[in-house]
């Protein structure tokens, strides 16, 4: 056990077992008691692009397909599908996580010799938003985003800058601590929502049925089995 580690601090409300190098330092995200996977680790970014454009708050329904896995584990891959309600003058969305390789089929409107990527970003990761009139691509945490094809971000005329910018996580962080009247983008109030979803996505890889969420509870209303893993059991001396 490394130095100055406190094995069983760090195990925090999981169940007590033995010290190895297969949960710390860096690979505790993979498992269950520990992490969040894929979902936690870049869904957080994505997510949060996708709630702040369409102003989502957590999904009516959730179900995943995955590759396998091992019980303690998250999936090398997996397609995790939310159904969201309609909201002020909204209509409902249908929003799907890929990822472990596993991706959307290739939109028809981008043209066959262009990658499937904003400037700048990696191909194998980036959003795709589906409308009425039109699909936009753009990085996986919104950045460049792009109507395709390419000649209709040509000939689109853009709209005058009348949102807040950000004077950057660092500044935002640092006038909090100072007590800051404004509000950070990435306060609790927002990203609980998105936090919750990413986890309730992480139930659905793990027992493989759709699920309906109850956001006024925290229940999920038809799988005793998920609500486990909503709540789960607590460590002794680490009760809620």
């Amino acid at each position: 056990m490394p130095d100055g580690l406190d094995w069983d601090l760090w195990l925090g409300p999981a169940a007590e077992r033995p010290f190895h190098h297969a949960y710390v330092p860096f690979v505790w995200r993979g498992w269950g008691d520990f992490g969040c996977g894929a979902l936690g680790d870049m869904g957080s970014y994505s997510y949060d692009t996708i709630f702040r454009v369409l102003k989502l708050e957590a999904p009516d329904s959730v179900e995943a397909n995955t590759s396998e896995r091992y019980e303690e584990t998250y999936p090398v891959a997996s397609i995790v599908r939310y159904n969201f309600p309609a909201r002020e003058n909204m209509p409902p969305v249908k929003f799907t996580w890929y990822d472990g390789g596993l991706k959307p089929p290739r939109p028809e409107e981008l043209e066959e010799n262009r990658p499937l990527k904003g400037e700048g970003e990696d191909e194998d990761e980036g959003l795709l938003f589906v409308g009425d009139r039109g699909k936009i691509l753009c990085g996986f945490n919104g950045a460049r985003p792009k109507l395709i094809p390419e000649s209709r971000m040509n000939s689109y005329k853009q709209p005058p800058k009348t949102l807040p910018r950000s004077p950057g996580n660092e500044r935002e962080w640092l006038d909090a601590c100072k007590g800051g009247k404004g509000k950070p983008g990435g306060n609790f109030e927002f990203e609980g929502l998105v936090t919750e979803t990413l986890l309730l996505g992480n139930v659905a890889t793990r027992v493989k049925e759709k699920l309906t969420w109850s956001r006024s509870n925290l229940r999920v209303t038809n799988s005793e089995a998920a609500q486990k893993l909503v709540s789960p059991e607590r460590r002794k001396g680490w009760e809620l």
